[in-house]
């Protein structure tokens, strides 16, 4: 979710894509330097993830690759798994052959990879789409190493109250929002869990919370979007961030 994307929250229900190929390329040029992607949420993740030379990190839902190039330039030997096949071409045509990339997600066949293969693994906004966490962080949990991170970026739970102010805080439901990249339309459906549920759903499979984070927008994001001081409703909190070990 954008704050540079029009937006109004759908009926629980509502067709979604669910495979980014129709409008990828849309949303790889709306992304790759706005507001939220560009200035908060990979700034936010790469700092969380601190120095990664030499680290094996899985990018799950890597996208056209943004940040997988990052975290590659920073030294790390980065590995991309995405269910997009258009977005996995984008991310070949950005990171040519000297990043592994894989076609695959969360929540249906195990991951392409042994266990224990990466000693970080980062998944940015992309549980928000899973209904099913349980299985989803299970199989993250068994691709990392003993005491390896899992870095996450989710929807801030408050948010759904903000876009669909007659939802339930405190169950897990599905909601939609319209969004344009580019210019071009598509609906995105999510899943919102309130904060407790989320936190219990990482100790429940075997993590240590060992950061949380609600970082400011990085630097220059304020003379570049002026309309920061007001989306959403007065706040930027737009995600929610945790770093997370591996018992």
């Amino acid at each position: 979710m954008s704050s540079d994307l029009e937006h109004s929250s759908g009926p629980v229900g509502q067709a979604a894509f669910t495979d980014y190929g129709g409008f990828a390329e849309a949303y790889a040029a709306e992304t790759e330097s706005n507001l939220i992607n560009g200035y908060y949420t990979r700034p936010a993740i790469l700092d969380l993830a601190g120095d990664v030379a030499g680290r094996r990190i899985l990018d799950v839902g890597c996208g056209a690759g943004p940040l997988t190039a990052s975290l590659r330039d920073r030294g790390a030997i980065v590995t991309g798994v995405e269910p997009s096949s258009k977005m996995l071409e984008l991310a070949r045509q950005r990171l040519g052959d000297n990043v592994e990339l894989h076609q695959g997600g969360l929540g249906g066949e195990p991951l392409p990879f042994p266990d224990a293969a990466f000693d970080d693994v980062i998944a940015c906004l992309v549980l928000h789409y899973l209904e099913d966490w349980k299985g989803a962080l299970a199989e993250l949990r068994r691709v990392l190493v003993p005491g390896g991170r899992l870095i996450v970026a989710v929807n801030h739970p408050l948010i759904y109250k903000l876009i669909r102010p007659e939802g339930d805080y405190f169950a897990t439901e599905q909601w939609s929002d319209e969004n344009t990249f580019s210019g071009q339309t598509a609906v995105l459906t999510y899943w919102h869990r309130p904060l407790h549920a989320i936190t219990s759903e990482f100790t429940a499979a075997g993590f240590r919370i060992t950061t949380v984070s609600e970082p400011p927008p990085a630097a220059g994001a304020r003379e570049l979007f002026p309309e920061l001081t007001t989306y959403p409703s007065g706040s930027f909190l737009c995600f929610l961030f945790f770093v997370l070990e591996a018992a």
